[in-house]
């Protein structure tokens, strides 16, 4: 045990010099892990193993390595606490108590309520608001994508729905270029973190850049128009909150009872935002169409 809590100590002290995660590059980790697989991931063993392993675990592709990962993963945060230290992440997560096959369980449940709000909300505008309106497509193209694809297409999607928005019902030809545009960095972006390297820093400077881009966007068409347009301020609400909660992903702490974590907290707070951004492009959209046929009379 002495020898344990030695490297323990050793590790600590040098992982603000290490790059990675503390936890997974601790020798009693990485040794537990080992012993693990060589006893219980191959030949009978590994038989013994899949004929035990609930039907759920197997289908949702958890593999015996994974089964030891997790196991020594909590052998180590017990060593961690006993010997006083800071609980580590390991591979680049903090450690959560398994629910099912769930691996975070709290934000796996908050994502599927923001989904829900997002169904909810766009059943909600498909009957309130006629095919007929300007904005119908876009705004139908971005609630389908609000929860099921990545950060970055939820957000470049909200930066071509603000140009649509605000440039576009005039100058269809610059949308057209600008939606390239943006498919473009799509692409590149994505493929760089999938065939070159999955840069977590990079990731969430691309995130915060394009962010930034979208709330200063938003804003500045909500201050100029939020008195001749009085929904416009739903808008600027919404941007106003999601700029505060997305602090919340900032924040990085163990998770509150190994199931809570700053990412679950912000997935949660958001649902009401949605339901809000959906109020907002509901009205919007019943204005664009109020307006639109208002001059088609003219005419």
């Amino acid at each position: 045990m002495a020898g344990r809590t030695a490297r323990l100590v050793l590790l600590a002290g040098a992982a603000a010099l290490a790059s990675g995660s503390q936890g997974d590059r601790e020798p009693v980790y990485r040794d537990c892990v080992h012993r693990c697989e060589e006893r219980n991931c191959s030949g009978g063993a590994l038989r013994h193993f899949r004929s035990r392993q609930p039907i759920y675990m197997s289908l949702a592709g958890w593999t015996c390595q994974d089964d030891c990962k997790y196991e020594c993963m909590w052998v180590t945060v017990g060593l961690y606490l006993k010997e006083g230290h800071k609980v580590p992440q390991f591979h680049g997560k903090w450690p959560f108590s398994r629910f099912l096959f769930f691996q975070e369980p709290a934000s796996a449940m908050a994502s599927f309520l923001n989904g829900l709000a997002s169904l909810v909300m766009l059943c909600r505008y498909y009957t309130s608001v006629p095919a007929s309106s300007p904005m119908y497509p876009t705004c139908v193209a971005f609630a389908w994508k609000m929860d099921y694809f990545c950060a970055s297409t939820v957000i470049l999607h909200s930066i071509y729905l603000c140009c649509v928005r605000t440039v576009g019902l005039q100058h269809p030809a610059v949308v057209s270029a600008f939606r390239a545009l943006l498919l473009l960095m799509l692409t590149a972006h994505v493929s760089y973190l999938s065939l070159v390297r999955f840069d977590y820093g990079y990731n969430l400077a691309a995130n915060v850049a394009i962010g930034l881009v979208n709330v200063v966007w938003w804003l500045a068409w909500c201050l100029r128009n939020q008195h001749r347009l009085p929904h416009v301020r739903k808008c600027m609400a919404v941007v106003l909150l999601l700029q505060g909660l997305s602090l919340l992903e900032l924040l990085d702490f163990p998770p509150f009872f190994w199931v809570l974590d700053a990412h679950a907290i912000w997935h949660i707070s958001t649902i009401p935002v949605h339901v809000l951004f959906f109020s907002f492009l509901k009205d919007d959209s019943l204005y664009l169409l109020k307006e639109s046929e208002a001059k088609f009379k003219l005419d």
